[in-house]
């Protein structure tokens, strides 16, 4: 399964750094909405501390 980043959240996507956006398409999510793109930033933070 291939990540998929919605078009309403594009843009907030494109915001991120090089290196998260990668991090985040490595993960193989599905990111409908700003709150599912939250979530994914929540967890990889939880990860790193």
């Amino acid at each position: 399964m291939a990540s998929y980043i919605a078009p309403g959240v594009q843009e907030q996507f494109e915001t991120l750094s090089v290196d998260l956006k990668n991090t985040i398409l490595e993960r193989n999510v599905q990111i409908q909405n700003l709150q599912d793109l939250i979530q994914v930033l929540e967890t990889i933070v939880a990860e790193g501390e």
